[in-house]
């Protein structure tokens, strides 16, 4: 089973920091990526239909990056960086993921309807 990493962007109607807020504490993630989301330390534990798993946060700055590892499979990470198009002055949000090769578009599509949801969240839809 070979991962291959992959990027989505989006658009958000936010500023950085807020959004920022929803992509790093186990409320604002429950909001939106997952059913039910707790954090101890760096060690969270997302929750999606009664199905666990566990991720560990390699690296956040403030405003900017949030990178979560995976606990149960080898060098797979999701990641969220935020950036401003020079062009518009919008917030970006750049989505790393790692999928197979034959499910990375319906993994992209998985990834419209949560940021989809976490428009309506932030009132940036």
């Amino acid at each position: 089973m070979t991962h291959k990493s992959y990027q989505v962007e989006f658009s958000i109607g936010s500023t950085a920091s807020i959004l920022f807020q929803f992509l790093i504490t186990p409320t604002g993630l429950s909001q939106w990526f997952a059913d039910d989301v707790k954090a101890d330390s760096n060690h969270y534990f997302f929750t999606w239909d009664g199905y666990s798993e566990e991720a560990e946060l390699v690296e956040e700055e403030e405003d900017k990056k949030v990178k979560f590892s995976w606990q149960d499979s080898d060098d797979t990470f999701f990641s969220f960086e935020i950036d401003k198009s020079e062009v518009t002055g919008d917030t970006i949000l750049i989505i790393t993921d790692f999928a197979e090769e034959n499910e990375i578009e319906d993994q992209k599509l998985l990834w419209e309807n949560q940021i989809t949801t976490l428009k309506r969240v932030i009132g940036g839809a």
